[in-house]
């Protein structure tokens, strides 16, 4: 059950991101209360139900890229909704950090 509480603590840190602006696996991680557990944080926003009202599209990787994933379209979906909350991306695919990452 610990890891159910941990994805709580987790969902609680991505709801906290506003719209516009985004976080790191590792920075959701650490705010968490989980310093060095970014992967928790994938598989945590990974089981979500769709309906769960969690902004999961706002958590990129450290390189501002959005994370591969094994289901179909998931990266194209994610950067419909970032690009819809006005999210930027570069010739690489990436957000830029210094303009989007949310410090709370």
């Amino acid at each position: 059950m610990k890891a159910f509480r941990e994805y709580d603590l987790i969902y609680s840190v991505v709801m906290s991101i506003p719209r516009g602006m985004v976080a790191t696996y590792g920075q959701v991680a650490e705010i968490a209360g989980l310093p060095g557990h970014a992967r928790q944080v994938g598989y945590a926003l990974k089981v979500l139900p769709d309906d769960s009202g969690v902004p999961w599209h706002r958590v990129v990787n450290a390189k501002g890229g959005i994370s591969k994933r094994l289901a179909p379209n998931y990266e194209q979906e994610q950067r419909i909704l970032l690009e819809a909350e006005g999210i930027e991306f570069n010739r690489d695919d990436r957000i830029s950090l210094e303009k989007y990452q949310w410090t709370p």
